[in-house]
């Protein structure tokens, strides 16, 4: 039993083991909300089980995508603020996989901790519990280790895994990208969870007032900073079955210049109008403070546009009407055209 276990030596070390026991309690009720069909629970301590609804499908193909939340989370430990996070780990899983044409199915998270404070564990597991409400996939299994004297007490590395499924015929293949294709823009909700160790030196986050209001964003720069990164998954496959999708690009490290190549087959380049792309106030904030170059902006950050889907030209309205029914602020960024340069800001 849980309540039998206790080893004075090891505490002695630095790890509470009484104290995993009670982030795993605070946690249960966070875990329990992203439930859904195929979650097999109460059964299998070492692993988290799984059986997913294959029903339509003639081929499943398991897919897969792993990340972490980057130094955007030294934001949260320097504001005290953990139960955002979360969000930011399961999307940047979520949102990769679903390039595919995947639904996620599951998630599990990984916490390294320099001192285990139930309270501070628990909040970041509902953060991640949130981004698998808003994916549609369920939490099953997680991992929470303390490491005293590898981290400060007050440090934390949060870490995690999404597997989902696609119908191979369907999987999204960029070799069907033609020219003509549409570019339609996904607005991000802000920085995402990109780019933080240059965010970090500009705005000298160690010493800056994170919780002083900034007119420009109207709002605290903390706040914006912390801002969770949007989840497409729900859009992404309403979009999907409704209209003739050649290449999803998640943009992420790298921005513009290293993620939508990613969907092109030789031979083809992307035409995006730079003055067609929607840039929130942080972008040229940042851009400023820090003098950085435009192009250097477009190949670190997402500059507003978390995620580019090319449509064949014939169902981007169709594309465009289903992501604004849910809940997606849609638009043309550009078009697909044939050139060797694979992207070009006009």
């Amino acid at each position: 039993m849980m309540s039998q276990s206790h080893s004075a030596s090891y505490a002695a070390a630095g790890v509470n083991i009484e104290a995993g026991y009670e982030g795993v309690r605070l946690m249960k009720k966070h875990v329990e909300r992203t439930f859904i069909p195929g979650v097999v629970s109460d059964i299998g301590g070492f692993g988290g089980l799984f059986a997913p609804d294959l029903t339509g499908m003639c081929e499943p193909v398991l897919v897969s995508g792993t990340d972490g939340v980057g130094t955007k989370q030294r934001i949260a430990q320097l504001m005290g603020r953990h139960d955002t996070v979360g969000i930011d780990c399961v999307a940047m899983c979520v949102n990769d996989i679903v390039c595919c044409g995947a639904k996620p199915l599951f998630f599990l998270d990984y916490i390294a901790i320099g001192k285990n404070d139930p309270e501070k564990v628990a909040a970041l597991v509902s953060g991640v519990a949130e981004g698998c409400v808003q994916a549609g996939c369920a939490l099953i299994g997680g991992e929470t280790a303390e490491h005293p004297g590898t981290m400060r007490p007050d440090d934390y590395d949060l870490a995690g895994f999404s597997v989902g499924v696609a119908d191979r015929p369907k999987i999204i293949d960029r070799n069907t990208v033609r020219p003509g294709d549409m570019i339609l823009a996904l607005p991000s909700s802000g920085l995402h969870s990109n780019g933080f160790s240059l965010v970090r030196k500009v705005f000298d986050v160690e010493h800056a007032a994170l919780d002083a209001y900034v007119p420009e964003l109207a709002a605290a720069l903390g706040e914006t900073l912390l801002t969770p990164t949007r989840i497409y998954v729900k859009s992404v496959l309403a979009a999907l079955a409704a209209a003739e999708i050649h290449g999803i690009s998640h943009i992420t490290g790298g921005g513009f210049y290293e993620n939508i190549p990613r969907a092109l087959p030789n031979g083809l380049c992307a035409r995006i109008e730079r003055n067609a792309v929607r840039i929130p106030p942080i972008f040229s904030l940042l851009q400023k403070t820090g003098d950085i170059p435009e192009r250097d902006m477009f190949n670190t950050f997402n500059m507003g546009v978390g995620m580019a889907l090319i449509v064949s030209r014939s169902t981007a309205d169709a594309a465009l009407h289903t992501l604004q029914e849910n809940g997606e602020a849609a638009y043309v960024i550009g078009e697909i055209a044939a050139g060797e340069e694979k992207i070009c800001l006009l």
